[in-house]
């Protein structure tokens, strides 16, 4: 029987969200019900707010979710009620050419659960990153539904959804950092924390901060960056040079997605150095005026990082064991525990810059 329990709708472009009455409707096949636990709140939910993700009000909100399977659909394997689980927002679909090629986190035909979740008068909803969150219980595809250790503290673990993921996984997994290599990272909030975090976690050697706001920064050494830079009033690629010997770090991760940072990241790279873009632009940014020679003469990769090329059924689980084990720490990430009515001053305090993450907690 379909369930109504309160979550987070934002109704209209840039009007302040509110708590409402929705329906969640029993699993169908190769869908599975949730009881969240926690669900951190993401930049991206604010972008879904402001309609810089598209137009589909009414947006039930929130993705970076951790909790435990109340019911499963039809068809069904390898899940059941009882189970905790991490959501994630890229559901591998197996058979694509992406997946036949044996790399499924680059999946192009990835899915969502069939059903919709509606407001009280049947309106439907659009959950954010087909996920949908911010909400007691939520209606999810299976396979967005990844186990991990039911030990582990929900708020902290939650964030390997999206943001820490992200970043941990620009590092390790697209930026390919090793034991020695130098790293920079570009923007040190939720995302470009966990990146340094990541290049920490794999060994690098020197792993340089770079922000405009001194509290990210100082919250960057906490993760164990080695130098920061304060782009304000050091020029960035000068600072990164001059730390690395005068040649540019081996790996420059963008997390802030500006042409200005993604043209300071191409130049503060090492020759054939590898340039990150995990930051997410707009879509009328474009890349800066660099001379085709320099690309030709630098050499190296210029990524993007989608969802930190990760594969959740490999990397979630691994990554709250190193949690578990005390070699990562996740809860560093967890600036406050919030109420659900709590969202709207959340995005507030993510705007100034105060918080690396607040968590909704049921």
């Amino acid at each position: 029987m379909p369930q109504q329990v309160k979550a987070v709708v934002a109704r209209s472009k840039g009007a302040p969200v509110t708590v409402e009455t929705i329906n969640v409707p029993d699993p169908g096949p190769g869908e599975a019900v949730v009881q969240v636990q926690a669900c951190g709140v993401c930049h991206t939910d604010l972008h879904y707010r402001e309609g810089g993700i598209n137009d589909d009000f009414p947006f039930l909100l929130g993705h970076e979710a951790s909790g435990v399977v109340e019911a499963v659909g039809e068809g069904v394997t390898g899940l059941e009620p009882g189970d905790f689980v991490v959501l994630n927002w890229r559901a591998v679909c197996g058979s694509c050419r992406a997946c036949l090629r044996g790399e499924p986190w680059y999946c192009f035909a990835t899915f969502n659960a069939t059903q919709k979740m509606t407001l009280e008068d049947g309106t439907e909803l659009s959950p954010a990153l087909g996920i949908g969150a911010f909400a007691e219980k939520t209606l999810v595809a299976a396979g967005q539904c990844t186990k991990v250790d039911p030990s582990a503290r929900p708020a902290a673990v939650g964030l390997l959804g999206c943001g820490v993921m992200a970043g941990l996984g620009a590092a390790i997994n697209t930026g390919n950092v090793t034991r020695g290599k130098s790293v920079a990272v570009i923007g040190c909030g939720g995302v470009g924390a966990a990146a340094v975090a990541g290049s920490v976690l794999a060994g690098a050697g020197t792993v340089i901060a770079v922000d405009i706001d001194d509290r990210k920064l100082e919250g960057a050494r906490s993760m164990g960056a080695t130098h920061t830079v304060n782009s304000t009033t050091q020029d960035p690629v000068e600072a990164i040079q001059a730390l690395t010997g005068g040649h540019g770090a081996d790996v420059v991760i963008d997390a802030v997605g500006r042409p200005e940072t993604w043209k300071q990241g191409f130049y503060a790279r090492d020759l054939a150095g590898t340039l990150v873009l995990v930051g997410v632009p707009t879509p009328e940014m474009r890349i800066p005026d660099i001379p085709l020679i320099d690309v030709f003469g630098r050499g190296g990769s210029l990524k993007s990082s989608w969802y930190g090329d990760c594969l959740p059924t490999r990397d979630f689980p691994l990554l709250v064991d190193l949690y578990q084990q005390g070699r990562l720490d996740l809860d560093a990430f967890v600036t406050e525990e919030i109420g659900i009515d709590g969202v709207e001053a959340a995005f507030d305090k993510m705007h100034d810059g105060n918080v690396l993450r607040s968590v909704v907690v049921f």
